[in-house]
């Protein structure tokens, strides 16, 4: 070492690697952002051939000295065993992870109000914040990423892995999704140990493993005409609301938050914007004679000029997701079926009594086609087909005869 001097690194402006012995060198290039100027650096070397390179920094900014001094503590790393690239690149994590001092619960925060505006839902927001307040934040709420363990999650999950699989899925795959995101923004690598493939698969109990399709308690297709009954002569919104549910085969938030906008009497047909829809596609459903006669009764009880099923209390929101529930549970005792399950009520209906076609029973329920490539070449939705199929289902469930005339009456009323 000592073949450079202070004079030669000021004014050289050959461009090439420099030596000054022991592995140290001046590189000299030309300035991308300045023609006709070099830019000077330091540059170690060191293994065969001087396979293993790293940069000492800039000169001037570097002295010549300075330069020789690290290159002495690069040598002595080395004769003891020490990558000193590795090493450095170490310390530099180090003084990013003390940097970042952003908890669990601040990421938390970060992403749900980032994810927000992209939620259909907004009910989404309080859902995140609820499950990571029970559940996330009193054990790893004040820790930062890197300081979670795979002990912290087993102690969030295991109370709750196989009493309440479906929260506990759901507090997992929250954790898992902010964590990778909080790596995106610290910009460093951490064990994310709220993944289930190749970390809590392993840990949790096997039974686990594979979520399960979760079966809603349903009602009987052969049972459904008396049922139906006692709800007509039931009365009241969420009853009319649950009736209207039961015979367009939708979902709960479907038919609770439909408005008189999306209502097409003429034509007999409600149009579901895609912002409501579980798939996030439009969803057209043809109205059979029973819910054409219930909508006219609704349109003619001027209940709300926006919503079709508004809440009793509060007429300016529409009916509340727990209305028809509580129905089915105090107003006609039965605590053992779901609103949801009379969409699997329908389709034990139509397969097994019906020879309507499979793929317009799952368009009549906005499924999407199992088949990726049936799906790919299947561009309509059966509308014609399903005006049929939701005729024939309203018949089933109200009575052909009591239905045609009523469905007259209210034809002639709504002239």
């Amino acid at each position: 070492m000592g073949k450079l001097t202070d004079t030669f690194c000021k004014n050289t402006k050959v461009a090439k690697m420099h030596p000054d012995g022991d592995g140290l060198y001046l590189k000299v290039q030309a300035s991308a952002k300045h023609p006709g100027r070099v830019t000077r650096s330091w540059m170690f070397r060191w293994g065969a051939g001087g396979k293993n390179t790293m940069g000492l920094g800039s000169y001037p900014e570097v002295t010549l000295a300075r330069a020789r001094e690290l290159t002495l503590e690069k040598r002595r790393m080395i004769i003891e065993g020490v990558d000193p690239r590795a090493e450095r690149q170490q310390r530099q994590l180090e003084a990013k992870r003390q940097q970042n001092t952003k908890t669990f619960k601040d990421h938390a925060l970060d992403y749900i109000a980032a994810q927000k505006p992209g939620w259909k839902n907004p009910k989404h927001v309080q859902q995140w914040g609820n499950t990571l307040e029970t559940y996330a934040h009193p054990v790893i709420g004040h820790l930062t990423i890197d300081q979670i363990t795979l002990e912290h999650v087993r102690q969030i999950l295991d109370p709750i892995w196989t009493t309440k699989s479906e929260t506990a899925e759901r507090v997992r795959g929250r954790m898992e999704r902010i964590i990778d995101a909080a790596m995106i923004v610290e910009d460093r690598p951490v064990v994310n140990h709220a993944k289930l493939k190749g970390r809590l698969e392993h840990v949790l109990p096997a039974s686990q493993k594979a979520k399960r399709v979760q079966h809603h308690p349903a009602l009987e297709y052969t049972a459904l005409k008396p049922f139906y009954g006692l709800l007509k002569a039931h009365g009241g919104i969420a009853a009319m609301c649950m009736r209207f549910t039961i015979l367009t085969a939708c979902r709960t938030n479907e038919s609770i938050a439909a408005s008189w906008s999306e209502i097409d009497l003429k034509n007999r047909v409600w149009t579901i914007p895609k912002t409501r829809m579980k798939k996030g596609k439009e969803h057209r459903v043809p109205l059979s004679d029973d819910v054409f006669v219930l909508l006219n009764q609704l349109k003619g009880f001027e209940l709300s000029t926006q919503w079709v099923f508004p809440s009793p209390m509060k007429p300016d929101q529409h009916l509340s997701n727990m209305a028809m529930l509580s129905l089915l549970k105090k107003g006609l005792n039965r605590p053992d079926i779901t609103v949801h399950g009379f969409r699997s009520t329908f389709r034990d209906w139509a397969g097994e009594t019906t020879s309507h076609e499979r793929e317009v029973i799952e368009h009549a329920l906005a499924h999407q086609l199992a088949d990726e490539t049936e799906a790919a070449y299947q561009r309509g939705d059966y509308f014609e087909k399903r005006k049929q199929l939701m005729a024939d289902w309203g018949a089933f469930a109200v009575g052909r005869s009591e239905l045609a005339v009523e469905a007259t009456n209210a034809m002639g009323n709504s002239r």
